[in-house]
């Protein structure tokens, strides 16, 4: 019986990268060939070809964050400002929806910084495309129900997302610190995942370039929702705190 694509109920017709091919270096761009044993999973014609043009896209965002390891460092000074030249930074107009450069120089060395906002949606489609990809991957079948992502590396200014944010950065700490991390290029990418809970609802984190981590909530169709009082205060803007072990976090 022919595979289903990832994505979708369509015939698989090809193959997909999960995560993208061109966010690991390859040997010019890195002293170690980082493109060994990589995920893939099927997928239809439709779906490559929407995922083939955000693949870039999400390289230019997040291989050049300050706080990557010296891989993403390498990467984005080689094969991305290559990409740059080549589209004459156009494609930081499509990266960023406003952006700022601040040039830094210490000892007659020049550095250049881009500060702005990231074009969010664009950003979380290609991580939910990736959550699903992984799943695939891992347990051999497509995920049924939705996916949630958050995007623990992004500074959220406000006060509400940003202590939402802290929080499940905060327990997934103490959840995932036994798993085991997946992937054979862990400099670049690994994934780890918890147990399911009484609902079927388990979290995966999705961590590049040793800094950048993505928190990804799999929900199940056809289960029961399960009712947070604290979700509900909160989301009536009624000031709620959630201890958590020694934390407390302020809501509203």
């Amino acid at each position: 019986m022919p595979d289903k694509c990832y994505m979708c109920d369509q015939t698989a017709t090809t193959t997909e990268h999960v995560p993208p091919k061109c966010l690991f270096p390859t040997m010019k761009d890195s002293s170690q060939d980082l493109r060994v044993n990589l995920f893939t999973v099927p997928s239809c014609d439709n779906h490559n070809g929407k995922k083939s043009k955000d693949d870039e896209f999400l390289m230019v965002s997040i291989a050049g964050i300050l706080g990557n390891n010296s891989i993403g460092f390498q990467h984005y000074h080689g094969k991305i400002q290559r990409a740059l030249k080549r589209n004459s930074f156009r494609l930081l107009e499509k990266v960023f929806t406003d952006k700022k450069i601040y040039r830094f120089n210490k000892d007659n060395l020049f550095i250049d910084v881009i500060w702005g906002t990231p074009d969010y949606n664009r950003l979380m489609g290609c991580f939910d495309n990736i959550a699903l990809g992984v799943y695939r991957h891992h347990f051999g079948e497509n995920f049924k129900g939705k996916v949630k992502s958050l995007l623990g590396f992004l500074h959220m200014p406000e006060g509400n997302p940003k202590a939402f944010t802290e929080w499940i950065k905060y327990k997934s700490v103490d959840e995932l610190k036994d798993k085991e991390k997946y992937g054979d290029n862990p400099g670049v990418f690994y994934y780890q995942y918890t147990s399911p809970d009484q609902y079927g609802y388990f979290l995966i984190k999705l961590c590049f370039y040793e800094n950048l981590d993505i928190y990804v909530a799999y929900l199940p169709q056809d289960v029961e929702r399960p009712t947070m009082l604290e979700m509900e205060l909160m989301n009536r803007g009624i000031k709620t705190y959630i201890h958590d072990g020694e934390k407390i976090f302020e809501f509203n």
